[in-house]
């Protein structure tokens, strides 16, 4: 009897993980941009992680013999003034713009989530000093308020992903505290708080989960944003500093002066950040015709 249930069991499970498959494999047909986007994500992910293991080189080794070392079998973007190899570096600098934008989304996402819930569910005069403060952070534009903050704090890893971070915020914060200004008014939040559920466990048990869908939609959006202020940072002399390898920085370091005479310091890297912000869009814009219950049809 154990075995014939076993074998119901096991034929249960793979007829669920065949339905699953399925249901990926209708979604991926259906939203292929976004795909591709995921594939592009998920492509610099792994580089990221195992950048040790796919660099050729050390991305910090000097090498004056081979500088400006065209690209070969040997270096396969080519290397850059110092001789350092530009395929290396890439690599690794993938691990620094995903560092950004994930740190500094997640960063501003957290502080927009709490300004958002807080403004919208008190009210009254919460509402009305955060809203002020949100007024005044997008009263300048992303680039500028990011440029404001880097010169303040410095340039290193951690301020730059505070100072992308800061300007993220008024967004976020803006999409919750109209979600939240919808859901108070419904009748689950009125019945838990009648019989005397606290605030605080209305807002977080209640309220933020039903708030996730278009915060996870801004949150990728928000990502490329965040790669391409990190880059733009980093190409101004604000960013990550010497010798760790920023797109941004290897970009500033040759467009000017190796722009003609060694075009693949310029290429590869905008190549790079150009992927990167694309695939996050295409993967964004995607989650939002997927999360939005008014694109299912």
């Amino acid at each position: 009897m154990s075995a014939i249930n076993y074998d119901v069991e096991l034929r249960r499970a793979g007829a669920h993980a065949t339905r699953g498959w399925r249901k990926y494999k209708y979604m991926a047909g259906r939203h292929v941009l976004g795909t591709i986007g995921l594939v592009i994500m998920v492509i610099f992910v792994l580089a990221a992680i195992f950048a040790n293991v796919i660099a050729r080189f050390d991305p910090l080794e000097v090498d004056s013999v081979h500088a400006l070392a065209a690209p070969s079998a040997k270096y396969w973007l080519g290397t850059d003034a110092f001789g350092r190899d530009v395929f290396s570096r890439i690599i690794h600098g993938a691990r620094i713009s995903l560092a950004v934008g994930l740190g500094s989304t997640a960063l501003g996402g957290s502080i927009g989530v709490v300004i958002g819930l807080a403004s919208g569910y008190l009210s009254g005069w919460v509402d009305l000093i955060f809203q002020r403060i949100i007024d005044i952070l997008q009263a300048l534009p992303l680039l500028v308020l990011a440029l404001v903050m880097t010169a303040a704090l410095g340039p290193s890893l951690e301020n730059v992903i505070i100072a992308i971070a800061i300007p993220l915020v008024p967004s976020v914060a803006r999409v919750i505290r109209a979600n939240t200004l919808a859901l108070r008014e419904l009748p689950f939040v009125e019945a838990a708080n009648a019989i005397g559920m606290s605030e605080m466990r209305i807002v977080f048990r209640h309220i933020l989960p039903n708030t996730l869908a278009p915060l996870i939609v801004l949150a990728t959006a928000q990502l490329g944003s965040a790669i391409l202020t990190e880059a733009s940072l980093s190409f101004l002399g604000l960013g990550i500093p010497e010798p760790y390898p920023s797109w941004g920085r290897m970009l500033s370091e040759s467009a000017a002066e190796y722009v003609r005479t060694a075009p693949w310091l310029v290429i590869f890297p905008g190549i790079a950040i150009s992927l990167a912000v694309f695939g996050t869009n295409l993967f964004g814009d995607a989650l939002r015709d997927i999360l939005d219950p008014r694109q299912r049809g």
